[in-house]
């Protein structure tokens, strides 16, 4: 006698077979959540400047930066939403299958169970229980008779349990179907409103860009001053960076003394935090690249960068990205204002356009520690300037600085 059919024995293989899918849907969930939290904050953090540097009442390429910013966040919050959509579509049609399949047990089940009652009244001719045991010929087949009941009323059980589970089985799928499909229109209203913000961002990128347009002649005479700004600073680290070389190749080669020794320890702890610096501002962008790139409205300008730079809010303390000593204070005229030099063993960070500092020279730091306080320009716009050195040679910072 068979108390389950193949098909229930199926949707127990697609059950088993299906744990190590679900699993691996529910981690693809969790990490599209953690990616709509990490957009959702670049989107606000962004806003949060765009306003700042929207109160000036003029374009200015501070704005230009922040509403790409905000193209590129919501950008990459529809792309989640897209892959999470696309997630429930899969499980939904998961969810159909496996309802399908119930559907199909569940009247098998109660063909099986008909069969049963059928058959067994058949073999009883039609008299109850009691005289289908009593009109046994011996005591051998009253015992078989007895034992055939008590199995079959045990399998009649066992039958009616299957058809209660496979119903409610199919009933919380059932639910479970709908709330992904519902959850699945919300996720794609929620994708169009952001599409539609997208839309209006990118016809306010292209307002601001036409007005910068019309700025050329002031840019292209601001770029001169800006190259004599970058070579000024870089001639500063320069001249600190090959002197601390000299001082450090001028002691003795057959014995390190502490201080070198500890020097080198620094470095190595400053490398091992490849990818993981902290950031010198709690909030922000990388509005400028390390290197050289086009200007952001000049297009056929060329312009060099020798660190990277963070657009933030007003007054935005900066902080240290590592432990180290204060090894250089100075004034570079034009935008870049107050410099601060740290250094961590044969490692150097650069923090320039500051309003304010809070450090003094051969000041011991700790990470974290605050050094200064960011620039706002007459434009409105807050930006740090952030580089890496090891000994003379630049580094790209945005290899050393954690992911955001």
């Amino acid at each position: 006698m068979r108390h389950l059919s193949k098909h229930f024995y199926l949707i127990i293989i697609i059950f088993l077979l299906g744990f190590i899918p679900e699993v691996h849907g529910q981690k693809d969930k969790n990490q599209l959540e953690k990616e709509k939290f990490s957009a959702q904050k670049q989107i606000e953090e962004t806003q949060q400047i765009l306003t700042q540097t929207s109160k000036k009442k003029k374009a200015s390429i501070g704005q230009l930066n922040a509403i790409k910013k905000q193209i590129e966040g919501h950008s990459k919050l529809i792309r989640t939403y897209s892959r999470e959509v696309g997630l429930l579509s899969a499980q939904i049609e998961e969810d159909g299958i496996v309802i399908d399949a119930l559907h199909d047990d569940l009247n098998n089940l109660k063909k099986e169970y008909s069969s049963m009652v059928y058959s067994m009244y058949k073999s009883s001719n039609g008299f109850s229980r009691l005289s289908f045991i009593f009109a046994s010929s011996s005591i051998n087949q009253f015992y078989m008779r007895f034992k055939y009941l008590e199995q079959y009323s045990k399998a009649r059980k066992n039958q009616v349990q299957l058809i209660s589970e496979i119903k409610n089985e199919i009933e919380g799928e059932k639910t479970n179907l709908e709330s992904m499909k519902e959850e699945k229109n919300t996720l794609l209203t929620v994708q169009i409103k952001e599409k539609e913000k997208l839309s209006k961002l990118k016809v306010k990128q292209n307002k601001i860009y036409g007005n910068l347009k019309k700025q050329e002649s002031k840019f292209s005479r601001d770029i001169s001053k800006k190259k004599d700004e970058v070579a000024k600073l870089e001639r500063l680290i320069s001249k600190l960076l090959e002197a601390e070389i000299k001082t450090a190749s001028a002691g003795s080669t057959t014995k390190m003394t502490a201080e070198k020794i500890d020097l080198k320890n620094v470095s190595v702890s400053f490398e091992k935090s490849k990818a993981n610096l902290s950031w010198p501002v709690a909030s922000g962008f990388i509005s400028e690249k390390f290197g050289t790139h086009p200007h952001p409205v000049l297009k056929r300008i060329k312009l060099p960068n020798d660190g990277v730079n963070i657009q933030t809010k007003q007054n935005e303390q900066v902080v240290a990205v590592f432990n180290g000593i204060v090894k250089k204070i100075a004034i570079v005229p034009g935008e870049f204002k107050y410099v601060v030099i740290i250094q961590h063993g044969s490692y150097f960070t650069v923090y320039a356009k500051l309003k304010k500092v809070n450090v003094k020279m051969g000041q011991q730091i700790t990470r974290n520690d605050v050094i200064g306080e960011v620039n706002t320009d007459i434009d409105g716009v807050s930006e740090v300037q952030f580089q890496v050195w090891k000994n003379t040679q630049k580094l790209d910072p945005e290899l050393w600085l954690a992911k955001r």
